[in-house]
């Protein structure tokens, strides 16, 4: 895919192209605090599962967001937008990257739920959720490294006082949207994690049953 070329810089951000930038980088701070959470988790799968299968559903809202404001921008530039070509692409790498960020954060997700369908009771998709969580850290790990600064920054714009921030146009809508996506993870954990305790309570109790 061809490189749109660059128009003629003009002085100040644009809206559009900082509010995308805002919402990403709040949708990604909101991320990663979920994502502490549910790498404490990992210490001990199947001791704090429940808490492990509840975080996961809530993360499903905030992935969905970001993906949609990362991915109105990538269209935006491709499709030679004035604004979004001035302010410029990712690094060549990042973007190379960033499908693979996509597809593995899809994959475990997808087969986190599928787990949860089945009550933990298939090698398959366990197998399969085990090695879509090993792509997804080494991935991850770049795309948080490179972007941490940038998420934390752009974080401390959209929540300043509305006083001190000339470019807080729509600020609001983006924080609506923020909280929209966690609600609905929330609304999946209600009603799919009792499946995660059934699940627990089926490792206990086959547990008991094994001859020592």
């Amino acid at each position: 895919m061809r490189t749109p070329e660059r128009p003629e810089v003009s002085a100040g951000p644009d809206p559009g192209v900082e509010g995308n930038g805002r919402i990403t980088a709040a949708t990604g701070t909101l991320l990663t605090l979920l994502l502490l959470v549910e790498g404490f988790t990992v210490l001990d799968v199947r001791g704090y599962i429940t808490l492990h299968a509840a975080v996961g559903l809530i993360l499903i809202g905030p992935v969905a967001l970001k993906c949609a404001s990362t991915g109105y921008r990538f269209v935006r530039y491709y499709t030679g937008h004035a604004a979004y070509v001035r302010n410029g692409p990712p690094h060549w790498l990042l973007r190379l990257l960033g499908p693979v960020v996509i597809l593995s954060t899809l994959a475990l997700l997808g087969t986190g739920v599928a787990l949860l369908a089945v009550h933990g009771r298939s090698d398959t998709w366990l197998t399969l959720h085990q090695g879509s969580f090993i792509v997804w850290v080494a991935v991850m790990t770049v795309h948080f490294l490179a972007h941490v600064v940038e998420a934390a920054r752009g974080t401390a714009r959209e929540l300043r006082p509305a006083g001190q921030d000339p470019a807080g146009r729509g600020r609001a809508w983006r924080l609506i949207l923020v909280a929209v996506s966690l609600l609905i993870g929330v609304g999946l954990a209600a009603a799919f994690t009792p499946n995660a305790s059934s699940w627990q309570l089926h490792h206990h109790e086959h547990a008991r049953v094994q001859p020592r």
